[in-house]
């Protein structure tokens, strides 16, 4: 039986990344990048965004139309895109530096019905949306938001909102993840997911029986997965499961991360097994990293006068 088809929409950052070392730049941000992935991984996917009037916008435009996204809730804002720029350092990538440009929106009643019927809506600390957080959270089915590496004190004011809470920890080790995605868990998401960089990920959901889980026992189930080079690990009522992930020619890690998120998000929504979801989430981010950019389409940039 064919997988149902799952709706989801990113709502926020946008951003067109430009490697002056290399002399192009590529379109991103993390909800694009979660929108591109999802829709590269089998949902139908939306953006909900505004990009600006010039070439770095158009860039970002053109890109999600080719990708297939839905983009009939995009705004275009007259004025410069966002930029960040980026270098790269044996394959890492380093901002440095960036404008925010026409970015900032606020959600409008039309949009929060027109998000109800999304499967999952996504966000995250980079769309500058917490002052409506709780309406999105109220129309959203299920609300995934990416916290990265935001202090506690974030974490604290709005893990609340969401069902599925994503937290970057790079330079953590897995118990120290775990034991922050239990610490997050009892604020109220359904599952929690830390990322450890090259090193994993841990994902803490919350069992099956009680609304918006896909997974199967009465008991909390963790499970990490790696992101990069590093082993998965599986833990389901105190059972560890180890397998290895796919390892690659890392060129560029930029957007790995959202690549992971949109196939767990995705996979999640589609009711699929945890561990395997977690292995098939890690292949797909470690592909990720085998390219320049977040998801390619890359482009000329136009000047180093344009780039912060």
């Amino acid at each position: 039986m064919e997988p149902r088809l799952i709706r989801l929409v990113a709502v926020g950052d946008n951003v067109v990344d430009c490697y002056p070392d290399l002399g192009v730049m590529y379109p991103g941000g993390n909800a694009v990048n979660v929108a591109v992935h999802a829709r590269r991984t089998g949902a139908e996917s939306g953006y909900l965004g505004a990009v600006g009037t010039d070439a770095a916008g158009r860039v970002v435009r053109d890109a999600l139309a080719a990708e297939g996204v839905d983009l009939s809730l995009l705004r275009t804002v007259d004025g410069p895109n966002a930029v960040a720029t980026v270098r790269l350092v044996a394959g890492e990538r380093k901002f440095t530096g960036g404008r925010e440009g026409v970015s900032r929106f606020r959600l409008s009643p039309a949009d929060l019905v027109r998000l109800a019927e999304a499967d999952i809506v996504h966000t995250g600390e980079c769309s500058f949306l917490e002052g409506q957080l709780d309406q999105l959270a109220a129309h959203a089915r299920r609300l995934s938001f990416d916290f990265s590496e935001r202090p506690w004190e974030y974490v604290e004011a709005h893990a609340r909102h969401a069902g599925i809470a994503i937290l970057s920890s790079p330079s953590g080790s897995r118990d120290e993840a775990l034991a922050l995605a239990r610490r997050v868990r009892a604020l109220g998401p359904a599952t929690v997911a830390v990322t450890l960089g090259a090193h994993g990920a841990v994902l803490v959901s919350q069992a099956a029986g009680s609304a918006g889980t896909a997974v199967g026992t009465a008991a909390e189930t963790a499970v990490g997965a790696a992101v990069g080079a590093a082993d998965v690990l599986a833990v389901a009522e105190d059972v560890v499961v180890w397998g290895a992930a796919e390892p690659v020619a890392v060129v560029d890690t930029l957007g790995a991360g959202d690549a992971f998120i949109a196939r767990l998000l995705v996979g999640l929504a589609r009711g699929e097994d945890l561990p395997a979801l977690a292995v098939a989430a890690t292949a797909y981010a470690s592909h990720a990293c085998t390219s320049y950019g977040a998801f390619g389409h890359e482009a000329p940039l136009p000047s180093t006068k344009e780039t912060p």
